[in-house]
């Protein structure tokens, strides 16, 4: 594809977001550009079959789905695919094997598909809404580039299908990413099996159109946690001594949570990010719920962190005679990028027009369950990097008017497309 047709291609997919689990017809338009591409697929996995869906997290409620599912086929998304989606199993793995493929390696790219719950901007000066294509869910929005991210991962397929790489190319097209729901499900799926190097692929990251990072790194291993408390109703002024204060009990542990003692091992964090209780001021609250995450440097700081959180939850609980419910919301490990095959992306990256400046490292300092393939190929033996394509977007990741560079899009095809026919070469 050219630069006009992926940044085509990017618009069509941005105006259509598609959060967490519900990305139907956004998966439905991917199946329909990986049919059109001037490539000849060898395997074409959708939904329950490009996934373990019974490792799938923080999978919405039915009626959710069913909403979201109902909204892309009265979008008129393809029946046929769409049906094989029905009930959140999202997502697709595309398999290109070329030349001598038996004889080459098995490399995979991961890019992930979902949406952000939000509503972007309509303010004329934002280029989706001054040029036709904002998004037309409202409330939902490509606020965080998963839209040029599919564009890349579809580029890269064609481009290595017309190179001289011989081997096998897996494309992994991931739902779930921003609830770090999705990592987990593909990579206990068997199409990893046989991977011996994988790519991951974030755009912008706070790097410039002409940037590329070989290696990302730093990714701190997360953790939800979602916690219900239940206590005793009673009326606050005629009888409070009959209550069993559900809203005391959270707040104690909203409170000791933040005093959980950090570690000598290295960076963690903990953030509870909603709470929610209590129904009237005359009303001693019989629920409250807490979301909240943990975060560490390692996978083995974040259990640390996990562990002790749970046992605030509990002990607040029994400090204000509730019961307490803890369920794990979705987990993702820390991973690192291997230097080898990170140097090959580097090096490549050098001699790419438009790529002004390579960094070989940079610390994402967030999550991301990209981790969990990348876990899954090194424990098998592989290696797998994480590749940062800069972009200049006006607004931040996760912001109503964040937009990209259209121009990164080739940037990230060719810098893609480039390593992976490197190492087909490399093999033999």
């Amino acid at each position: 594809m050219n630069a006009d047709e992926l940044s085509a291609v990017r618009r069509d997919f941005h105006r259509i977001p598609e959060p967490a689990w519900r990305e139907f017809y956004t998966t439905v338009r991917l199946v329909e550009a990986l049919e059109s591409l001037d490539v000849d697929l060898d395997e074409l996995h959708v939904g329950p079959d490009a996934i373990a869906g019974e490792h799938r997290l923080a999978v919405p409620d039915d009626a959710e789905l069913e909403a979201w599912y109902e909204q892309a086929r009265a979008a008129g998304a393809d029946e046929e695919i769409l049906e094989k989606l029905e009930g959140g199993y999202t997502g697709a793995v595309a398999v290109l094997r070329q030349g001598d493929a038996d004889a080459g390696p098995t490399v995979g790219l991961r890019v992930d598909i979902d949406a952000l719950p939000r509503t972007e901007s309509d303010d004329p000066e934002h280029v989706p809404a001054a040029e036709g294509f904002r998004s037309e869910h409202e409330g939902a929005m490509h606020a965080c580039g998963h839209d040029a991210h599919m564009t890349i991962g579809l580029g890269v397929l064609e481009a290595v299908a017309d190179s001289d790489f011989e081997g096998t190319l897996k494309g992994f097209f991931q739902p779930a990413e921003e609830i770090i729901g999705g990592g987990k499900a593909m990579a206990e799926s068997d199409h990893l099996a046989d991977v011996d190097s994988l790519l991951a692929v974030h755009i912008g990251l706070d790097h410039p159109t002409g940037e590329v990072v070989a290696g990302i790194e730093g990714f701190l291993a997360v953790s939800h946690l979602e916690a219900t408390f239940t206590g005793e109703p009673s009326h606050a002024g005629g009888h409070p001594e009959k209550g069993r204060n559900a809203i005391q009990a959270m707040a104690t542990a909203v409170q000791n949570m933040y005093g959980i003692p950090r570690h000598s091992g290295g960076a963690t964090r903990i953030n509870v990010g909603v709470v929610e209780a209590g129904t009237a001021a005359n009303i001693v609250a019989e629920e409250a719920k807490i979301v909240a995450e943990v975060r560490g440097e390692t996978t083995e700081l974040m259990e640390y962190m996990d562990e002790k959180a749970r046992t605030v939850l509990e002990t607040a609980a029994e400090m204000h005679d509730c019961e307490v419910e803890i369920e794990l919301g979705a987990q993702a490990p820390s991973a690192v990028s291997d230097d080898e095959l990170a140097a090959v992306v580097a090096d490549v990256a050098s001699g790419v027009d438009g790529i002004d400046t390579v960094l070989e490292r940079d610390d994402l300092g967030g999550s991301e369950d990209a981790t969990f393939l990348m876990r899954e190929v090194q424990q098998n033996g592989g290696q797998a990097c994480y590749v940062g394509i800069g972009t200049d977007h006006p607004g931040g990741h996760h912001t109503a008017t964040f937009d990209v560079d259209e121009e990164s899009l080739s940037h990230g095809v060719d810098v893609l497309a480039g390593a992976i026919e490197r190492l087909g070469l490399e093999e033999e």
